[in-house]
């Protein structure tokens, strides 16, 4: 029978030009004469010879080759139905192979799944787009597919096929520019990319958007993984989730980059892997007592040094690191340990590497074509385009992916203020209004939205926190108020004004005194976290201790009184690795902590000091029960700019502690500080403990308010305030006031009392009152106790 294909048709097979090879390849019922016949086409650049096997009798039929290039067909003319077969293939080397055909099987997206994804709404696009094993037609194999709508053609190469373009050509699924394929007898594992050729005829490799998996960097190749092999035993946490995030819940972040935090002792230029890292990590944070980690991003980034924030593969854990299995023991691991984990997300940009996103069909598809909206110019990058519906939901996809399929309890959002603001980072003419002729860039406030609603719609709970540093409102406020959505926000503006409150000399804190207060005014706007993080401890910025002033002494002091300061104020905690310890160099990617420093002695104390702060912090629900509430936060006095002192209380349902915190050097004794409950104050933490390294300086474990007004408050302590330091008082026994009545009743009895009894001198008796004076008046003529303290160095201490 003479085939029914014209030349062109054929042409458009061997030159890869057909945008949907399946209306001339595989199997066809054709007519002829009034009698149907099954005609099968192949495209077989390197076979000699190629035969049909029909699987249902082992018949052979031996194609005909139509094109030199490898263009075949065979008539089968007794089959009026299409039959299950395999392709056999004589090669030019003299080799032979069986295999499934490709364009045998039909599409793997339906037609509500393109209508999802045209529509933006499609939000598990990454169960559809990608590499996927899958079984068709009882046949096994990868499903691959693909958005490229501006594509001429679009290939899957990959080892399996000796990367030839020619090999499985995909089509498009009508209008949607999504390109699929089937290929049979390949499965996880295999290393694959996208070849894209545009209408010019030039072509050009991609990496997967959608892979799960590629290779170690700097090779761009995606790997076929499978997702559905792991077996996770998280479930009581994830049952238990809502409870540990809730606002009312305590929340103490250690924020870490895997490639730096620890590295093999034998080998300190070999990261470790996912797998080495988990156990270490999990025994470190329990033992430290934080309640989550945070990590650096992991998803698949070609430049080491951008920490993981430039990312291409935003649906793979790095490879660096190990696999995707790897990386979900080390959250299962972490999780069976009662600790969250929180990923930094980056949606904000992408690198523009050739093989990346940029460009990718050969046009401006996830980024905007105007310039003006393109370019980040501050990390020359790109700017998704947040208006397009696809380009939205591969980036909800995304969130909602690392929330399924690894279990992480949040994401971190990186760079929120660089989405909202049109003309962030630009100068005049370098950007475009929106159409009301504001700044604010819209189509980003809408995809923020929608994600994070999405986000608590599928996983209640689950932790949304914007990294976010203008006064844009009501970022942590629910959508239906206006607001973005996210559960929290770093508080940047507390973090700077602290830091460099801390940097100054103590001698002049007292002239920036007011910025201890400051952050209170705005400290319940939104629901804020505390972040001492990885940007401030680097470029040249010093570590958190080496921005301290003083001698080695009073670093630690200060670094001690700042984490206490953190801690009580509200919010949630955040801390980078190696502060807690207070390493002196700025963090380096390329190596590990300075772990020897646990061998001296301040950084010993200062590591025991952050241990017990955290757990402290966690058992005492002041600190938290109403961190987002001014319920929470009373003053207690910040008008006392000279001696650089505040005090304030933190309050819970059933629970109130006094903090109160002396930024200076110098002990302050008998420091008076009105309250307005009376009783036994227990110092129950101080910061200056010799425990931490600190010159035990305090209160002997308690103090009583007396009945004596100081600025308004009828109720009187006397503190002993060490330097540099922070203590936590609570009302450990509550005198109660009594009523006129009762007042008359002790009168009456003591009168009694007082009553001379026969021959006895009558005695010199003191009213409650009196009594209180007196000591007062003692306690005021004491002189002041001597700070016991001396400034040394290590160096000195050692020696000691």
């Amino acid at each position: 029978m003479q085939t029914s294909l014209s030349v062109q048709e054929i042409y458009s097979i061997v030159y890869q030009e057909h945008r949907d090879p399946f209306q001339i390849l595989g199997p066809h019922i054709v007519e002829s004469n009034g009698k149907k016949t099954v005609v099968i086409r192949c495209y077989l650049p390197t076979a000699q010879e190629a035969y049909i096997v029909a699987l249902d009798n082992q018949r052979e039929y031996k194609m005909e080759l139509l094109h030199v290039h490898g263009f075949y067909e065979v008539v089968c003319p007794e089959r009026e139905e299409v039959f299950p077969y395999l392709i056999k293939v004589l090669r030019k080397d003299g080799t032979e192979t069986s295999f499934h055909d490709s364009y045998s099987f039909m599409p793997g997206l339906t037609n509500f799944d393109i209508y999802l994804i045209q529509q933006g709404c499609h939000y598990r696009t990454f169960e559809k787009l990608g590499a996927h094993i899958a079984e068709m037609d009882g046949v096994r194999g990868v499903y691959f597919a693909v958005w490229a709508p501006n594509a001429k053609s679009v290939s899957v190469i990959g080892s399996f096929n000796s990367w030839d373009r020619r090999f499985h050509a995909m089509r498009t699924l009508g209008t949607s520019g999504v390109w699929e394929i089937f290929i049979p007898g390949i499965g996880s594992g295999e290393a694959y990319k996208y070849k894209i050729t545009t209408h010019d005829n030039f072509s050009f490799d991609k990496t997967d958007p959608h892979g799960f998996y590629c290779e170690i960097s700097p090779n761009t190749a995606s790997i076929v993984y499978d997702l559905n092999q792991y077996e996770w035993h998280d479930k009581e946490w994830l049952e238990k989730r809502i409870d540990r995030q809730k606002k009312s819940a305590p929340v103490s972040i250690y924020e870490l980059h895997i490639g730096s935090w620890v590295r093999d002792p034998k080998n300190p230029k070999r990261m470790l892997s996912y797998g080495e890292v988990a156990h270490r990590l999990v025994n470190y944070v329990k033992e430290m007592g934080y309640t989550h980690v945070e990590l650096l991003p992991i998803m698949e980034h070609p430049f080491y040094g951008s920490w993981g924030y430039q990312c291409l593969g935003l649906y793979a854990p790095t490879s660096r690191y190990g696999t995707p299995d790897e990386f979900r023991y080390l959250v299962d691991l972490l999780h069976q340990n009662d600790i969250g984990v929180i990923l930094d997300w980056v949606p904000a940009h992408f690198p523009t590497d050739a093989h990346g996103l940029a460009y990718f069909d050969a046009t401006y598809l996830y980024e905007h074509a105007d310039p003006r909206k393109r370019e980040h110019k501050d990390w020359n990058t790109y700017i998704y385009n947040y208006g397009r519906y696809e380009v939205k939901n591969f980036l909800i996809s995304n969130a909602l992916f690392w929330l399924e399929k690894y279990h992480l309890d949040g994401l971190r959002v990186d760079a929120v203020a660089s989405m909202l603001y049109l003309d962030y980072s630009k100068r005049p003419g370098e950007w475009t209004p929106n159409r009301f002729g504001g700044r604010e860039n819209l189509e980003a406030v809408s995809f923020l939205q929608e994600c994070n609603d999405l986000v608590q719609k599928f996983y209640p709970g689950v932790l949304m926190i914007a990294e976010e540093s203008t006064s844009w409102p009501k970022v942590s406020g629910p959508t239906y108020l206006g607001g973005l959505g996210f559960t929290n926000k770093w508080n940047m503006g507390w973090m700077n004004d602290i830091l460099r409150y801390m940097s100054t000399d103590p001698i002049y804190r007292k002239y920036q005194h007011n910025v201890l207060a400051f952050s209170i005014w705005y400290a319940f706007s939104e629901n804020f976290v505390l972040p001492l993080s990885h940007d401030e401890v680097v470029h040249g910025k010093a570590s958190l201790i080496g921005k301290m002033p003083g001698d080695v002494w009073q670093r630690f002091a200060n670094l001690r009184i700042l984490f206490g300061y953190m801690f009580a104020h509200p919010g949630k905690k955040m801390l980078f690795m190696g502060n807690d310890f207070g390493q002196w160099n700025e963090w380096a990617h390329e190596s590990s902590l300075d772990w020897h420093l646990l061998e001296d002695e301040p950084h010993k104390k200062l590591h025991r000091f952050v241990k017990d702060l955290n757990f402290f912090y966690r058992e005492h629900p002041a600190f938290y029960e109403n961190d987002c509430s001014s319920e929470g936060f009373e003053w207690c006095d910040y008008n006392d700019a000279d001696h650089s002192v505040i005090a304030f209380w933190r309050k819970a349902e059933k629970e109130k502690l006094l903090f109160v915190f002396n930024f200076t050097p110098i002990p302050w004794n008998n420091y008076q500080l009105g309250v307005e409950t009376k009783g036994v104050y227990r110092e129950i933490f101080n910061t200056d403990s010799e425990l931490y390294w600190g010159s035990n300086f305090g209160n002997m474990g308690r103090v009583e308010a007396w009945e004596s007004s100081w600025y308004g408050k009828p109720y009187t302590l006397s503190l002993q305030l060490p330097p540099l330091g922070m203590i936590v008082l609570k009302v450990e026994e509550v005198v109660p006031e009594k009523n006129a009545d009762e007042e008359k009743v002790d009168t009456e009895k003591k009168q009694r009392e007082e009553q001379p009894i026969e021959k006895d001198k009558p005695k010199e008796i003191k009213t409650t009152v009196e009594v209180k004076q007196a000591e007062a008046k003692v306690i005021s003529e004491m002189p002041p106790k001597e700070a016991k303290i001396e400034l040394k160095t290590s160096e000195e201490k050692k020696k000691e």
